[in-house]
């Protein structure tokens, strides 16, 4: 047993089951172990590290501002935030944006603004506001918002849960047209369900959600904490449709590979429902955060990589349904944001991870059957081959032990 894995194992809560392997650096699209093996990574932190492991830009960044003043909390202005959120709200084509640090806080920041609009601008009676989510989400790990949540096991155990959630089909715009009340605040959706399998929905589905809550006075909250920030070949992957939701939130990406960094983004009529007092975070919008959250839009917009991502995404689907592998049920996914749907009855899509280690090739199957492949945006035609060739060779591995299991030739 290695040491590394023992200590943490004994010493931490059993809430994680990583692949075994201990990385010690990161560099670019690599990572190396206490080995001092190089891997691949396709992962990139559930896209927290679209700009690549230690970013020389970046990294600078947040070194020079560490030197200089690093947090203050909002009691005071700072010279570096009013940059940040000005940026992005121009980038977004929102009015303002509210910063705070992980991606579930935002969340359940745009849940609390929802709430407030609903009933100060839309005038729901008090205390019945509604917000609609999708079976199959993923929003993050809070109470509330596991409380949204399909999947048994994150709700397992730590109710009870906040009322006012209504809970649709995802991609079917009929169910969310005939979930909409008087008393609906807002619609929460994922341009792509990442967690629950890189679920692409039906081509249009975004800009028909937003029509129909536009018809009917209801928010459209976008969560777009793994799809923004370039993944999917637009910065935000709502542009696809080409819409500009009533609110987004953002997250991973928004940090530079760094630091947590989130923000909740809206139109003025949402955001200036809040009052000082009304809701607030220590540590969001700090020096740090805001400097590393600027360098990252620069660097994403000025390095070009969400048009790599949207050219590489497509290179590597097409080189990916030419593998035609028996194991592989379905390829789905928009850019750099790719999921392969193993047969579980055939083989396991962590076994397939752990083979893919071996290869070189870093990644983790997400909701039990899919191969996840989001490696960082400044990765290159022949790095991809690479990895293409990585997978190629442990499905065909797959295949031969699968059928020597069954006594085939």
């Amino acid at each position: 047993m290695n040491k590394t894995i023992e200590s943490e194992r004994l010493y931490g809560a059993n809430n994680y089951h990583p692949l075994p392997v201990v990385l010690v650096r990161g560099e670019g699209i690599y990572v190396w172990d206490d080995a001092g093996n190089r891997y691949t990574d396709m992962m990139s932190a559930y896209s927290a590290v679209s700009h690549g492991h230690c970013h020389p830009r970046l990294v600078k960044a947040l070194t020079d501002q560490a030197h200089t003043l690093a947090i203050v909390s909002r009691a005071f202005y700072t010279d570096k935030l009013g940059l940040f959120l000005k940026k992005i709200c121009e980038v977004t084509g929102l009015s303002k944006a509210l910063p705070m640090n992980t991606g579930a806080e935002a969340v359940e920041t745009a849940l609390k603004a929802a709430r407030k609009w609903a009933y100060t601008v839309k005038k729901v009676p008090s205390d019945q506001a509604e917000i609609i989510i999708c079976r199959g989400n993923f929003h993050g790990r809070t109470i509330a918002i596991v409380g949204m949540s399909s999947e048994p096991q994150y709700r397992s155990g730590f109710g009870p849960f906040p009322p006012g959630f209504k809970q649709i089909p995802y991609g079917d715009i009929k169910a969310l047209a005939e979930a909409i009340t008087p008393n609906t605040a807002a619609f929460l959706v994922e341009p792509i369900q990442g967690e629950n399998g890189i679920i692409v929905p039906p081509a249009g589905y975004l800009k028909a959600c937003a029509e129909l809550c536009q018809k009917n006075n209801v928010l459209l909250i976008t969560d777009e904490i793994q799809t923004g920030m370039g993944r999917t070949g637009k910065f935000l992957a709502s542009e696809h449709d080409g819409i500009t939701p009533d609110c987004v939130v953002l997250g991973k990406a928004l940090g530079g590979g760094l630091l947590p960094v989130s923000l909740f983004l809206s139109k003025k009529e949402v955001m200036d429902v809040f009052t000082p007092g009304d809701h607030g975070s220590t540590f969001g919008g700090n020096q740090l955060a805001a400097v590393v959250g600027l360098t990252a839009i620069d660097v994403l917009l000025e390095e070009n990589l969400i048009e790599q991502a949207a050219k590489l995404g497509d290179y590597l689907m097409k080189r990916l349904r030419e593998l035609k592998s028996p194991l592989i049920t379905e390829i789905r996914g928009k850019g750099l944001l790719v999921g392969l749907e193993i047969n579980p009855s055939y083989y396991s899509a962590r076994e397939l991870c752990l083979k893919l280690m071996k290869q070189g090739v870093l990644t983790k199957e997400t909701h039990g059957t899919v191969i996840r492949l989001a490696p960082p945006l400044i990765i290159t035609q022949e790095q991809l081959d690479v990895v293409i060739d990585a997978i190629s060779h442990v499905l065909t591995e797959a295949e031969q032990e699968k059928k020597s299991a069954l006594g085939e030739a």
